[in-house]
């Protein structure tokens, strides 16, 4: 794969037709958010085990003028979902109704964009390529295939449409079977019709709520009702020749930042040498730390993570826990999670950077018979506590591994870049980041390169530091001499995430990169 060059626009997604979807949007005149919302909705239609429009979803927007902002639409556990609710487990099932346990906010982030006066392309346009893939169908990819594969004897003993869509002959479905979702084209055509706001107060609302009753979740429809996006100030640290963004809490955005915050202070003097992963890997660990201590609902924490990534001294505070040779014992339990990261950017100057996500994968493997839609299961992520880190109430915001990250360099290049992957999304933004733009290593290879992960990756659940194949010999050997718990995990896989990035110069022009890992596309005009 080579970087993608282009002159007027460009797009970049994990499916290659979720990518050419918003690249025809872009030639159609339409915007770099127009674009996105096509990107997205194609993946609920092409992409159902990795996103979907019963997930979350989270933008960052640099808008022609300068103006960076962001769109939250991540939803808070339903009124009934408290402690009572769970009496007598231990934690918060991963599957099935009770995991189906907040409002999806996928479908408010896109009203909340398309929101912006330069949006002018017809709702119906936007969601075209998605209702017609979900409608003719698309062959089943090699990696929706093998999840299809191992989930699903978990998944078709859940509640709704499962089997029936996703095993119509009794069996998962194979690499090059098609798959075809009428319900979903059905629903996309409902909310071109009526507008997005039906999803939660208009005749889809009252479907979805009858339902997600039906099934067995405690999500109603006047939980839709009382749902709202958010638009909080992104969170930005300065770096050496850059000024990053990300989202804010209850994404992990923070920890994606503090990395490369921390990294910007260690020596390290050439790529994927030891001096580069090691301090990588240990500004994680610091990273995390802080993290896993305070980041969530920002309604339940006076954490001032703003005001941290300010504060040059207590940055170089925290750099300074780093030992340069000798690796911190990392006993930190993993965090859980997939999805989708896409961009695009369009010729007046608007760059997007935007995630989606149902959690797990197919999220709680609830179907909803009616729509066809499959509920994400963020919730399950909650704590059965009365009070601390991301404790169940009834209207809180779960903890989200995702965020989108965006960077405006010091030259006029802005680059918008992330990936899925759950625990491990800081730390291949801080990969493939530094390979770029510190190093100046191509950026299709910054994200081809082999990569390393330290904790739970995409598919497992153990938390060594996890490397694949193609690293100096010399590598491996360094971090194991420091103390690393290092696992040699093979060729490069989805195990290590689905990553893209694209580049808007300083002289109008673009480049775009995708993963070779995912089944994705950068496409350009």
């Amino acid at each position: 794969m080579q970087t993608v060059t282009a002159q007027n626009g460009i797009a970049t997604a994990p499916h290659h037709l979720a990518a050419q979807a918003g690249r025809e949007v872009l030639a159609e005149g339409g915007t770099a958010v127009e674009a996105c919302v096509a990107i997205a909705a194609t993946l609920s239609a092409v992409y159902p085990h990795m996103t979907g429009i019963g997930g979350d979803g989270f933008w960052l927007i640099r808008e022609p003028d300068g103006r960076l902002h962001a769109i939250h639409g991540v939803g808070g556990a339903a009124a009934s979902a408290d402690l009572s609710l769970y009496t007598g487990l231990d934690a918060v099932p991963q599957r099935g109704p009770l995991a189906a346990n907040t409002v999806a906010g996928t479908v408010s982030a896109w009203e909340a964009a398309l929101a912006d006066p330069a949006c002018t392309l017809p709702l119906d346009r936007l969601l075209r390529d998605a209702i017609v893939h979900a409608e003719t169908g698309v062959a089943v990819t090699a990696g929706g295939a093998g999840i299809a594969q191992t989930k699903g004897e978990e998944l078709r003993s859940q509640p709704g449409a499962y089997a029936d869509i996703f095993e119509p002959e009794g069996r998962p479905l194979a690499e090059g079977d098609v798959l075809r979702q009428p319900a979903l084209a059905e629903t996309l055509r409902t909310l071109a019709r009526e507008g997005l706001a039906s999803f939660y107060t208009g005749s889809l609302a009252a479907g979805l709520a009858e339902d997600l009753t039906a099934l067995g979740s405690p999500v109603s429809a006047t939980d839709l009702a009382a749902h709202a996006v958010s638009r909080p100030a992104p969170l930005s640290v300065p770096i050496t020749g850059a000024r990053l963004f990300n989202t804010p809490p209850p994404t992990q955005g923070f920890a994606s930042l503090l990395i490369l915050a921390l990294f910007d202070r260690l020596q390290a003097d050439a790529p994927d040498g030891f001096d580069h992963v090691h301090a990588l890997v240990e500004a994680t660990k610091q990273a995390f730390l802080l993290r896993d201590a305070h980041v969530g609902d920002l309604a339940f924490t006076d954490f001032d993570f703003q005001g941290l990534l300010a504060d040059p001294e207590a940055l170089d505070a925290l750099a300074g826990r780093i030992d340069p040779a000798k690796a911190l014992l990392w006993p930190q339990p993993p965090q859980w999670g997939d999805t989708c990261w896409f961009a695009a950017a369009d010729g007046e100057g608007r760059v997007v950077s935007c995630i989606q996500s149902t959690y797990f994968e197919f999220g709680s493997g609830l179907v909803l018979p009616q729509t066809g839609i499959t509920w994400q299961n963020r919730g399950s992520s909650f704590r059965l506590a009365e009070e601390g880190w991301n404790a169940l109430k009834p209207g809180r915001k779960p903890f989200h591994t995702l965020n989108p990250a965006m960077a405006l360099f010091d030259d006029g290049r802005i680059m918008a870049y992330g990936t899925m992957g759950g625990e491990g999304q800081p730390q291949t933004q801080a990969a493939l980041f530094t390979r770029y733009a510190r190093y100046g290593v191509d950026l299709q290879e910054a994200i081809s390169a082999p990569r390393w992960l330290l904790g739970r990756t995409w598919g497992d659940v153990t938390t060594s530091l996890k490397l694949e194949d193609g690293f100096d010999p010399a590598l491996y050997a360094g971090l194991e001499a420091a103390g690393h718990d290092v696992e040699r995990v093979g060729p490069p896989s989805a195990m290590m995430g689905h990553a893209g990035a694209l580049v808007r110069l300083p002289d109008g022009g673009f480049e775009g990169a995708s993963d070779p890992r995912s089944d994705g596309a950068a496409v350009g005009w």
